[in-house]
């Protein structure tokens, strides 16, 4: 990630839908203006979802997605309906894309249920429109359009734009809790998982937000704080840690210091912080042979020491002192059925929008199944969940019920 790009889950997501040979890779091509989708008279072209970060005012930072159709056929056609649906999940504004010299089919009125259930906004562009003769009356959130001629396209950028609410009031990572002029101390430990010349994303926006927020971050390694906190001439009102190494944290921070980890931040920033708090207790009934979900948002390259495919597994065997079973998912994929598994715990989540995030969330509470997060969870099998969540006044009730 670039200096000046805005991650990918900072961004509003804008899925384009429907059948094939509706026009969606012509009409995509349209409002970003590139030639980002391969365009044929040859159904199923596209056989993945296409991704393209571009700027959308009055929106800001955009990130348009073309989807495979939806009324694709076989086996292959199953599992590009697979992807497109799953694109549904992290999509904050819906495009369907309707062939106007067709009109709506079944599957345009099933993708519009879905919209609905799901509570995404939604638009209907009805394409090829230059093909008509008379454009029939549409509904508000109907627009016509012609991506071979380019016309309707700056007004369907309009009204993508003033589809979407905009929050300005939206939770920050940090800046909330802190005050101008407030030193931050940030424990990042350089591991091999980490980007070679990089920190971790939650670790550069956490850094962002501090100075957002006019405090000073001050980042040191993991057996650099004692000696920091001596040197500072003054008391940090906070340090935030990578999860990895919370128990040294805390034992070399002291207890008057509010303290807390990266991955806690981003679960509460993704909206999944109170539900992990309830959810981290499930540990205590695991048993031999149960399957304990371990997913991720991303799917970086495995290390040999791999915090969610090594060391959390390990932790929770030594915890628990049970034989414990382990699955993983990585990337895009969420299972639809979570009943084999105890338990979920979920990564910070920071290469995955709030929509997404709640989503698994959701389908986690429905079907019953404990969700958590990494840095939940560490830290209560350290024993040091109370103290990493105290900087959250909202939580006390249910710190009292973890006792």
């Amino acid at each position: 990630m670039g200096l000046n790009e805005t991650p990918s889950a900072n961004r509003i997501h804008i899925g384009f839908f429907g059948k094939r040979n509706a026009g969606k890779s012509s009409l995509v091509n349209a409002v970003t203006a590139q030639s980002l989708a391969v365009v044929s008279d040859v159904k199923g072209t596209t056989t993945d979802p296409v991704y393209k970060a571009m700027e959308l005012l009055p929106l800001g930072p955009v990130m348009i997605i073309d989807t495979p159709g939806i009324d694709d056929e076989g086996g292959l056609g199953e599992l590009r309906i697979k992807k497109a649906k799953q694109v549904l999940n992290k999509t904050d504004i819906a495009i369907l894309v309707v062939d106007a010299t067709e009109g709506m089919a079944d599957t345009d009125l099933d993708l519009v249920n879905t919209f609905i259930s799901k509570e995404i906004p939604y638009l209907i562009a009805y394409n090829k429109s230059d093909l008509l003769g008379n454009l029939p009356a549409k509904k508000p959130n109907e627009i016509y359009v012609s991506a071979q001629e380019l016309t309707g396209i700056y007004e369907l950028k309009e009204k993508i734009a003033h589809s979407v609410q905009i929050d300005d009031e939206k939770l920050k990572i940090v800046a909330d809790l802190l005050h101008p002029s407030d030193f931050v101390v940030l424990v990042t430990p350089i591991d091999k998982a980490a980007p070679k010349g990089r920190l971790i994303l939650p670790q550069q926006q956490t850094i962002r937000d501090i100075l957002e927020a006019d405090a000073t971050a001050i980042v040191v390694k993991e057996y650099e704080l004692r000696e920091t906190l001596e040197n500072l001439g003054k008391e940090p009102a906070m340090i935030i840690t990578d999860s990895q190494v919370f128990a040294k944290v805390s034992a070399d921070a002291p207890s008057n210091i509010p303290l807390t980890s990266f991955s806690i931040l981003m679960a509460r920033y993704k909206g999944l912080l109170d539900t992990a708090v309830k959810g981290v207790v499930a540990v205590e009934e695991l048993k031999d042979g149960d399957t304990v979900l371990i997913s991720e948002g991303c799917s970086h390259h495995r290390q040999c020491d791999d915090i969610g495919t090594v060391k959390i597994p390990r932790w929770i065997k030594n915890y628990t002192g049970k034989n414990i079973n382990f699955q993983f998912t990585s990337g895009t994929e969420f299972p639809e059925n979570l009943s084999p598994y105890k338990m979920i715990i979920h990564c910070g989540g920071c290469m995955l929008n709030e929509r997404e995030v709640r989503y698994r969330m959701k389908c986690a509470v429905d079907q019953g199944v404990p969700i958590t997060n990494y840095g939940v969870t560490i830290a209560y099998m350290q024993g040091i969940l109370k103290r990493s969540l105290k900087i959250f006044p909202h939580l006390e009730a249910v710190l009292d019920e973890l006792g």
